[in-house]
């Protein structure tokens, strides 16, 4: 028996921090440039310098929400991949049971005292 054909490799994809790195020196852009083009067409200023070196160095993946936007600012051949690094943890939210019940906000105090006191 022959052993199977092999399979044409693929191109290893993009990794999107240094692709948003090079683009945004192809057009000679600061990281604070980018991040204030980013804010300007989105419409929310909450984007910084910081945030930009973060996703150029890998440390962080953008969301789907800045990844649209990389696509319109950069004009990014294809679309930018997503995120590729370890999984984001799940966000809290309500369960398929609906939302949680509402706990109490009084707590008593230690050293044999009944008297309730606020968390507030």
């Amino acid at each position: 028996m022959s052993p199977p054909p092999p399979t044409p490799a693929r191109p290893a994809p993009t990794a999107l921090g240094p692709l948003v790195a090079r683009l945004r020196l192809a057009r000679g852009w600061s990281q604070s440039r980018l991040a204030a083009e980013l804010c300007a067409a989105a419409g929310v200023c909450t984007l910084s310098r910081h945030e930009i070196s973060r996703w150029e160095r890998g440390a962080r993946v953008p969301g789907r929400f800045w990844r649209g936007w990389l696509v319109r600012i950069l004009g990014v051949p294809g679309g930018v991949p997503g995120p590729g690094g370890p999984p984001r943890p799940a966000r809290r939210g309500p369960g398929p049971a609906g939302p949680r019940p509402a706990t109490n906000t009084t707590r008593r105090r230690t050293g044999g005292s009944s008297r309730r006191t606020s968390t507030h």
